[in-house]
């Protein structure tokens, strides 16, 4: 990381904190909504009119999300490994975000394709259980060509994300045990369903999630590799804190630019991102998240 980079943070921290400035920091950008899986729990797919950005339409799209302050890129889908524009893929737009200016670029895969020499800075891979509890959520030999995947791919920042829901809440502490034993996992995200609509019926209850942050926290603490800070998760326990979710920009397939879809949804109080809790420790100054987020992005 540059020292014109750390300057930049600590100025756009100063803008947001002190002075009251909201400009994103980070970027949500999904460049296609086509994907090669039909998960239980996922509200991104579109099997009936799938669309995805040009190579061109996704310069304009970073262009405008760096010109508004955001410097960090997260690309998603559908299925990133699957975008093609000609000869383009998914590398030449890590390499165009890189070209803009972006400090890191990150991609999310469900690892049902091979990702070795990925430019990406960090790879997200979803987990979402440990053997039988992804596959019932993703689908049979998922869990096969996952883990061929991501053994193959030799990345140094590859972590894997899980969402909790009611099929596989029973599978987190296997999870976590399975991403640390695992050599080829840096680290493992936790977050909870949000009821989307189309799936609402797979968030845990607030009792279950409480019992669950709580081995979580557990865990961290016991020194397994929880991307999560402690402060983050404790917050996300009663989800009765100030949102900061401006801090990311979300750009849909259909060119849609827009703050969290969740606050449009009015579901905020049922939130599952972590991040909103990770945003507001981070701006409480809790020294755990701030070390955290500094791993993550840096």
């Amino acid at each position: 990381m540059k020292i014109k980079q750390f300057i930049y943070l600590g100025w756009w921290f100063f803008g947001a904190r002190v002075l009251g400035r909201k400009r994103p920091l980070q970027t949500v950008l999904f460049i296609s909504d086509r994907c090669n899986l039909e998960c239980k729990h996922c509200s991104v797919y579109n099997k009936t009119n799938p669309r995805q950005f040009s190579y061109e339409e996704v310069r304009e799209q970073l262009q405008y999300a760096y010109n508004q302050g955001s410097r960090f890129v997260d690309l998603e889908g559908g299925e990133v490994m699957i975008w093609r524009d000609g000869d383009y893929r998914i590398n030449d737009l890590i390499d165009l975000a890189k070209e803009i200016g972006f400090f890191s670029a990150t991609i999310t895969t469900n690892a049902q394709l091979p990702f070795t020499g990925s430019h990406a800075d960090s790879i997200w891979v979803s987990l979402d259980g440990y053997g039988d509890f992804h596959e019932e959520i993703r689908g049979k030999g998922t869990v096969k060509r996952l883990e061929a995947n991501i053994a193959s791919s030799k990345h140094p920042h590859l972590s894997v994300n899980m969402v909790v829901n009611k099929l596989n809440y029973t599978s987190v502490e296997q999870t976590i045990e399975y991403a640390k034993n695992n050599p080829a996992i840096e680290s493992i995200s936790i977050n909870f369903y949000t009821p989307f609509p189309g799936a609402e019926n797979l968030m845990i209850d607030q009792e279950t999630r409480l019992t669950v942050i709580d081995k979580v926290i557990a865990m961290k603490k016991a020194g397994y590799p929880i991307m999560n800070s402690v402060s983050g998760l404790k917050l996300m326990k009663h989800n009765q804190f100030k949102r900061l979710c401006w801090v990311t920009n979300f750009i849909y397939p259909d060119g849609t630019r827009s703050g969290c879809v969740g606050e449009e949804l009015g579901i905020c109080d049922d939130c599952g991102l972590c991040m909103a809790g990770e945003m507001n420790a981070v701006f409480n100054f809790k020294l755990d998240t701030i070390f955290a987020g500094l791993k993550l992005r840096l």
